[in-house]
């Protein structure tokens, strides 16, 4: 596939997802500090169960940076254990309290008021977040424009032929991170378009007949043919039609 074309392609792929499916309005939460538990809650798990852990933990009134900073960790296990592997994702959850306080004093507005690339290199480091959970966090917590990459995305892309079954999340991210104007709102609505997708359509038995990204390909080849710069143009000014 030569570089003009899939340069194209990611925004192709937007414009169709957001044209059919229309604004998703992630991320569900009362607060950044939700979110951030909610991204380590749903490693390898249902949104459904996380919404319970994260109810469980209101009901409690414990959803707070101080009291799950201070709380006990068997007690944090239990009351997310609707979530699965509870004992490993409290482990998780407690390893980011202490960097949180450590770091930043407990403070949502200072952490994210470090630069995007430096802050998630730290939290990269922080035992059990890995790239999706750390990217979660950034965007839909931090507002920061990092593209998420989740199971979903690489099974869209790679049933597409636009990328190997080799890629990495840096090779995926990079796709969108490069081709797709950096904004916040953008990424925000693209990922949850994604999901979307996946857990609809692009299923481990796929459902193509009735996914809207059937024939996207010919709308790729006209994105390419205006270019790349016109491609994130197209893109930017459609979602401002829709804010």
């Amino acid at each position: 596939m030569d570089k003009q074309k899939k340069c194209a392609i990611p925004g192709a792929i937007y414009q169709q997802l957001y044209r059919v499916l229309g604004p998703q309005k992630w991320w569900p939460a009362d607060s950044p500090f939700e979110v951030i538990i909610g991204a380590i809650l749903t490693q390898n798990t249902s949104w459904k169960n996380v919404e319970r852990a994260i109810a469980t933990l209101k009901k409690k009134k414990v959803l707070d940076p101080l009291k799950i900073y201070a709380m006990e960790e068997m007690l944090l296990a239990g009351a997310i254990k609707s979530s699965g592997f509870f004992n490993l994702k409290a482990k998780r959850i407690k390893h980011f309290m202490n960097f949180f306080f450590e770091h930043y004093g407990g403070s949502i507005e200072k952490m994210f008021s470090e630069d995007g690339s430096r802050l998630r290199e730290k939290l990269l480091q922080i035992n059990g977040l890995g790239p999706e959970t750390v990217d979660s966090i950034l965007l839909y917590a931090g507002e920061k424009p990092f593209f998420v990459v989740d199971a979903y995305t690489k099974r869209i892309l790679l049933r597409h032929g636009l990328i190997s079954g080799t890629a990495g999340y840096q090779d995926i991210q990079a796709l969108f991170m490069d081709n797709v104007k950096k904004d916040v709102h953008i990424f925000n609505e693209y990922h949850a378009l994604l999901v979307y997708v996946g857990k609809h359509f692009c299923r481990r038995r796929a459902r193509c007949e009735a996914c809207p990204l059937k024939g996207f390909e010919k709308k790729a080849v006209v994105a390419a043919s205006r270019g790349c710069s016109a491609a994130k143009n197209a893109i930017r000014k459609g979602i401002k039609k829709s804010i």
